[in-house]
């Protein structure tokens, strides 16, 4: 899986996000803005916080962060089993 390489907020809760592989593009995580620990985000400055944790998360304080894998399907339009084919066997297992 790619790696976050680079993080820059954008207004209206927006995110420019560029991954190890080289795909980069931007994320709304406006549907976030105020609801649970994002309610922090109701001072817009604490969106702006927003960079990459030590553990290649994509974080805003030690209680705020976000999966990388998230953003990336987000931003590509990839389902997670696109991404990890082993994932198809599971769905289909499931589904019998």
């Amino acid at each position: 899986m790619p790696t976050a390489k680079q993080v820059k907020p954008l207004k209206d809760y927006r995110l420019w996000i560029r991954f190890s592989d080289g795909i980069e593009g931007i994320a709304d995580l406006s549907d976030f803005a105020g609801k649970g620990v994002f309610a922090a985000w109701n001072d817009y400055r604490e969106f702006e916080k927003v960079h990459i944790g030590s553990s290649g998360e994509i974080a805003w304080s030690d209680t705020i962060d976000m999966d990388p894998d998230a953003i990336y399907l987000k931003i590509t339009g990839k389902k997670p089993e696109d991404l990890f084919p082993k994932l198809r066997e599971l769905i289909q297992y499931a589904g019998d």
